[in-house]
């Protein structure tokens, strides 16, 4: 019988696969791949990947692909996503290894990425990608090496005593130099859990220390208590930031009111989401991913907000629709949560959004995470998609994965 880590597990990786199979269907990360093949050459390929890597070749790659539609998993504790370069180390060092392995690598790293990403609080102009992850991504891979628990533990403080910080510079600018700094905790994992297999080791207070000297931050590390947060790891009905996710949520609700009626657009949200997701006029599918305002104009003139959403980035309608929204902080959210106000035809339509699917208290459920899965691998894995989907959620645990 599964227990509800190992279900919860079974669904975190199903969905991150997804979102790495349709990763690679964009132009550029076969381009990445190819250029990766000469520093990391292999003879492992993942569905979709246009050429063999090894395993530091196809973690970096996986890392990059998972991230590309902003449509992966996060925790809203750690502000930010403890799977994203897990998934991938676990995938790149478990080739031919049961399904079991694989889960209990990724439990083991999401709850130390998790936890690093609760004590890690980046300051205003910082990102939290490639940063914490690395801590997670140095469990992860211990595991799947083989090491004891206490040696995968000590894995991360390798990681900690060289955890770089990540800039949101890129978003801002429009580059997706942002979906390699996954890739960038993912290769540092790796050496973190191989450095600890050789017998190196590092101190066990790095962490600490980096929070101090990097942060500024003197507070006391904070305890995440014993709880699994795997279980309170969100997925993503949306391709697109999680602080987006609201404003959509209330958009979608208004689908009914024409596009082309709309005179006004206001949304009031929370602070946060307004501070990383302040993207006006986006010109890039990155930018558009942390825009509020692309995000609500879109739902309100596709009625989704999937990864095709970013190919009409200069769709007319949802152009005008864009420039039309005003953004404001609504202290009425204590938490997450978006208000949004629609003006046609003299008419005011409301909605409001406190929490979306995915959240902790309002999860996916299976058939709705299979269907997910089935939009965004589909066109990479054809008939095999629904095999990989049966073995994921209800496979024997000593099956391998099936390909």
């Amino acid at each position: 019988m599964k227990t509800a880590i190992d279900a919860k597990a079974r669904l975190l990786l199903l969905d991150s696969l997804g979102c790495i199979f349709a990763g690679l269907q964009h132009e550029e990360v076969q381009a990445l791949a190819r250029t990766l093949s000469v520093a990391f050459p292999g003879a492992r390929a993942l569905p979709g990947q246009p050429v063999p890597l090894g395993p530091a070749g196809v973690a970096t790659l996986a890392a990059a692909a998972m991230c590309w539609d902003e449509a992966c998993e996060g925790l809203a504790e750690a502000h930010g996503r403890p799977a994203l370069p897990v998934v991938p180390v676990v995938l790149a060092l478990g080739a031919g290894r049961p399904l079991g392995a694989l889960l209990e690598a990724l439990v083991a790293g999401y709850e130390a990425g998790a936890r690093a990403g609760i004590a890690w609080r980046i300051r205003p102009g910082m990102h939290v990608d490639g940063s914490w992850h690395a801590l997670g991504a140095a469990v992860a891979a211990a595991t799947m090496l083989g090491c004891g628990a206490e040696d995968a533990a000590a894995a991360a403080y390798h990681a900690a005593c060289q955890m770089p910080f990540s800039l949101y510079l890129p978003i801002a600018r429009g580059s997706a130099a942002r979906n390699l700094y996954p890739a960038h905790a993912a290769l540092l994992g790796l050496l973190a859990a191989s450095g600890q297999s050789a017998g190196i080791v590092a101190p066990a207070d790095g962490l600490e220390t980096a929070r101090r000297i990097a942060l500024g931050l003197e507070t006391p590390m904070p305890q995440a208590g014993d709880r699994a947060l795997i279980l309170d790891a969100y997925l993503k009905p949306y391709a697109a930031v999680r602080h987006v996710h609201y404003g959509v949520a209330a958009a979608l609700a208004l689908h009914r009111v024409a596009p082309e009626s709309i005179t006004a657009i206001h949304l009031g949200t929370y602070a946060e989401a307004r501070t990383y997701c302040g993207n006006r006029a986006p010109a890039s599918a990155i930018a558009a991913q942390f825009s509020l305002s692309f995000g609500v104009a879109a739902a309100l003139v596709l009625g989704d907000l999937g990864p095709e959403a970013y190919r009409s980035l200069h769709h007319p309608e949802i152009r005008r629709l864009e420039a039309l929204a005003e953004i404001s902080t609504d202290p009425s959210f204590a938490a997450r949560g978006a208000a949004l106000a629609v003006t046609a035809g003299g008419v005011t339509h409301r909605a409001r959004a406190e929490s979306v699917a995915g959240d902790p208290a309002l999860p996916m459920t299976e058939a709705e995470v299979a269907e997910k899965f089935r939009r965004y691998a589909g066109p990479t894995l054809g008939a095999a998609t629904d095999p990989i989907i049966a073995t994921l959620l209800h496979g024997p645990a000593a099956n391998p994965l099936p390909w």
